[in-house]
């Protein structure tokens, strides 16, 4: 037999670098496409609800009383007179404008998922309109909150959370690999359009939708990546190494500038984890304060409807008032008041972030639907229902091909030893380095690998009997 010629070895290293592709390409859709597919589908549920939990919960909500409004100091002592037991304030966020409630956050242990409560005053009356579980910085509520949780880790605890990092961790991939098989396709793609048997016609619309949504698969997997336990936490080391961090105000009383501290862009998912890390028991304030610190912030250029108020946590620490709008245009204004002067020592506004950091905090916002508001929402919706489209025409064209393509099919470490050294190595060298990166996308791989290695073994022995 002759040796191969440098082109022929070549093509032969291509052709194999296209088979490794396309078994990986399908056991991502066969292994992971269930766990995209329910990421996706309780995304949708949750960017779709905003406006349902707003009539489910109207009545908590809104007030139809009219007149001036009590000082803060009064809606605050009635929300405590409300409470059954006595519990630990953490927030106030005033009544946004006429004809909507104050929210009087509180620690409650009572509220497993998020560890928050708010009781809910008409700023008029002092009437109580309701007491519910609150999270995050956007505030859900029950409805939100348990979509939520079903998104982020399938109501199942810290463990949960691997499912969702599993799918971010290797969405991208499978759309990088499937704009790579469609290019290398060719003319054999075209062909395949034209087509007519089930197979063909699945395949050509799995394309089809997938170079649709090409980008939205690798902004959404980006981003929600971010969000994870392990690599969220490679990302966020990155971030800081790099300068990549967003400006947040010091709340230490003899600091009095703003400084660029690794803040968390995802406070609006577990803002709650944050509070409860809070152990003063002494008494730090009193409710007059608030609207001491309200009125100094609002002369500071505080001017967002919505904002959020929190005590210090320690002697030694400032109040903290943030602007929480995080639609278009984006108001996320911070300050730090002086409890002593009632005065701003530091600030972080949103303007003067990095372009970097003003593209992170639009980024998270647009994956959870805030930042453009309902065409947001339906332009989530849609990316939503159109992947999990994608992955149910992907399992059909996989069983309609099942039975011819069994023992015959080419197993990924049969595919990857036929590639030249150059390939080998640098295969190897990036799947090391992504599964460092991305440690459950390294886990799953190894995984892929077993089961892979089991199937070559299988056929090879099928082959031999």
């Amino acid at each position: 037999m002759s040796t191969p010629t440098p082109p022929e070895q070549k093509q032969k290293s291509n052709n194999a670098l296209l088979l490794l592709i396309t078994r990986l390409h399908f056991y991502i859709g066969l292994f992971v496409g269930p766990f995209i597919f329910i990421a996706a589908l309780t995304g949708t549920l949750y960017v779709l609800t905003p406006q349902l939990a707003n009539i489910i919960y109207q009545d908590v909500l809104t007030t139809e009383s009219q007149g001036p409004e009590q000082p803060l100091a009064a809606q605050i002592q009635a929300a405590q007179a409300s409470l059954p037991h006595e519990l630990k304030l953490f927030a106030v966020r005033p009544a946004p404008s006429p004809g909507e409630t104050t929210r009087i956050m509180f620690l409650d242990p009572a509220s497993k998922l998020s560890g928050a409560s708010a009781v809910f005053v008409d700023p008029v009356t002092l009437q109580i309109t309701g007491h519910l579980p609150v999270y995050g910085t956007s505030g859900i509520l029950p409805l939100r909150m348990n979509l939520d949780f079903l998104h982020r880790q399938l109501l199942q605890g810290e463990w949960g959370r691997y499912y969702s990092e599993l799918a971010a961790s290797w969405m991208w991939i499978a759309a990088l690999g499937g704009l790579y098989l469609w290019w290398r396709g060719g003319k054999k793609n075209k062909a395949e359009f034209a087509a007519r048997t089930p197979h063909l016609r699945h395949r050509r619309r799995h394309v089809q939708i997938g170079l649709v949504i090409f980008l939205g698969l690798v902004f959404f997997s980006a981003t929600g990546l971010t969000w994870s336990k392990w690599a969220g936490g490679n990302i966020a080391q990155l971030r800081a190494q790099i300068g990549w961090v967003t400006p947040s105000v010091s709340l230490n009383l003899e600091t009095q500038a703003p400084k660029a501290t690794a803040h968390d862009p995802h406070a609006a998912h577990h803002d709650a984890g944050n509070i409860q890390s809070s152990t003063e028991t002494h008494p730090l304030w009193t409710p007059q304060q608030f609207d001491q610190v309200l009125a100094t912030a609002r002369a500071a250029g505080i001017d967002a409807g919505k904002l959020e108020i929190k005590p210090p946590k320690s002697a030694d620490k400032a109040w903290f008032v943030r602007e929480i709008d995080r639609s278009w245009p984006t108001q996320v204004d911070s300050v730090a008041i002086d409890p002593n002067q009632m005065k701003v020592i530091s600030r972080a506004d949103f303007a003067e972030f990095p372009l970097i950091a003003k593209l992170i905090r639009w980024g998270i916002d647009a994956h959870m639907g805030i930042l453009f508001g309902w065409p947001n929402q339906l332009m989530l919706a849609a990316f939503g229902i159109t992947l999990c489209v994608m992955i149910i025409l992907g399992y059909r064209m996989w069983w309609l091909r099942r039975p011819a393509a069994g023992p015959t099919a080419k197993p990924l470490l049969q595919a990857w030893a036929k590639l030249s050294n150059t390939h080998k190595s640098i295969s190897v060298m990036l799947a090391l380095f992504l599964g460092w990166s991305l440690p459950v996308l390294g886990v799953s791989l190894i995984i892929f690998l077993m089961i892979d290695a089991l199937r070559w073994r299988a056929a090879s022995d099928t082959a031999q009997n």
